[in-house]
């Protein structure tokens, strides 16, 4: 018996919201943003109870900590779901969530009103 529930000729097998059992909003204290990072712990491994969903999210995120939209837009899934199903293996100590990194550039004064020059130029 083949435990994928996703195919994809037909799409979702099952509705996003059984593969959260429910849930919209991930568990109190775990801070998704669109733009946080996750990223496997070293040496984390599926585990067996790991549901299909879980374990390609995992699978996605195991070579380099990738962005949470990022992981939405390649798993296919709901940003919401996403979330919440981050959040459990968060939980289980297979992922870890880094804070979005700011960039100085972003932030420069100098750099945006040259921006905002050469934009009146065009």
């Amino acid at each position: 018996m083949d435990d994928h529930w996703y195919e994809d000729e037909t799409g979702s097998l099952v509705r996003p919201y059984t593969v959260t059992r429910g849930r919209t909003r991930p568990d109190a204290g775990i801070r998704l943003d669109l733009m946080s990072q996750v990223g496997a712990v070293p040496g984390a491994a599926s585990r067996p109870g790991l549901d299909h969903a879980r374990a390609c999210l995992l699978d996605l995120v195991r070579a380099e900590p990738r962005p949470v939209a990022e992981v939405a837009a390649d798993a296919d899934l709901p940003l919401t779901v996403v979330r919440v199903l981050l959040a459990d293996l968060v939980a289980q100590g297979l992922i870890e969530v880094r804070p979005q990194a700011r960039s100085a550039a972003v932030a420069d004064p100098g750099l945006l009103r040259e921006v905002a020059e050469r934009l009146k130029h065009l």
